[in-house]
């Protein structure tokens, strides 16, 4: 017998989960469901979505709820939900609410889809997976978080940017927390092959690399009143299509590590095989003295944001 569609369940109708859903509807390979506490909100956006499938040329279903009865059976939730950063808020403030944001979405899409596997995009990225892992009772492997993707594509960006080449020849890695701790590997950062240390300066690279590293925040204080969308709800979308159609995709994501890279017990970004089961093995790479440094410094900021919200 033929399967149906599979089933994707974006919670946050905001300015991601809307690029989200918008994303995975063109997929055509799946019906999805838009949550949101806003009466309307969701609502509303599937069906403008549904509207520009004609247009666009896709059959997918969306469907806007404030609960969870329509999500039943997910086989992918991508949460989205969770206060944006805003200048000036303090880290705590942060956490406190989007914590609580997280462990509730987590438990109510757990109890309707006891067997899909949770895409966590919301901040601050590493403590929130944490939070979802420990409300969801799910084996490491269905939990995940989105941040090395994006901080690949925006690594990728400025090199391509800064070589004057297409980004679909720029291969990037990086690692760690998603935050200013991230470490991009240039020695496994590639243009069609070749390591950008063959083709930039030192002091280039550190540059592309800091702003990586920041990118997040200069389009925060860009735009003023928002964060990103655009970019953060491509990679999710990437995520999902990466476990939707068991492409084994190798990417890197945010997963909990239990001794890989020296790291035991934390949420930190290190490339994954992702597939239908989820993460299907973490891939450890051989890093130098001052790679690991970095991603231990990173690690470390981590755990600091993780014993944070135990003491909140």
């Amino acid at each position: 017998m033929m399967r149906g569609r599979g089933k994707v369940t974006v919670v946050g109708a905001g300015m991601v989960g809307g690029v989200v859903a918008q994303e995975l509807a063109k997929r055509d390979y799946a019906d999805i469901v838009v949550v949101d506490i806003v009466e309307g909100m969701p609502q509303g956006k599937s069906l403008d979505l549904m509207q520009a499938g004609p247009v666009v040329g896709y059959d997918s279903t969306v469907t806007g709820a404030n609960g969870y009865e329509e999500t039943a059976g997910s086989d992918v939730v991508v949460i989205t939900s969770g206060i944006a950063r805003k200048p000036g808020m303090s880290r705590d403030d942060l956490l406190r609410t989007n914590m609580g944001i997280v462990s509730s979405v987590t438990q109510q899409v757990v109890a309707a889809s006891p067997d899909c596997v949770i895409i966590v995009v919301s901040n601050p990225l590493d403590a929130m997976c944490h939070a979802a892992f420990d409300a969801a009772g799910f084996p490491k492997e269905r939990v995940i978080g989105m941040a090395g993707v994006l901080d690949s594509a925006r690594y990728r960006t400025f090199v391509a940017m800064e070589l004057g080449v297409s980004v679909e020849d720029v291969q990037a890695l990086v690692l760690g927390g998603h935050g200013d701790t991230m470490v991009p590997l240039p020695r496994y950062t590639t243009v069609s092959g070749i390591p950008i240390t063959e083709l930039l300066s030192e002091d280039r690279i550190e540059a592309l690399s800091q702003r990586t590293a920041s990118g997040g925040a200069e389009i925060v204080s860009l735009l003023k009143t928002g964060s990103a969308f655009y970019a953060p709800g491509n990679s999710a979308a990437e995520m999902v299509d990466a476990i939707m159609l068991d492409k084994k995709r190798v990417l890197p994501c945010s997963v909990l590590l239990e001794g890989e890279y020296g790291v035991d017990g934390l949420y930190v970004g290190v490339p994954v095989k992702l597939g239908a089961a989820g993460v299907e093995q973490i891939i450890e790479l051989t890093l130098s003295d001052a790679e690991n440094a970095a991603l231990q410094n990173s690690a470390e900021a981590v755990r600091n944001l993780v014993e944070a919200m135990k003491n909140l």
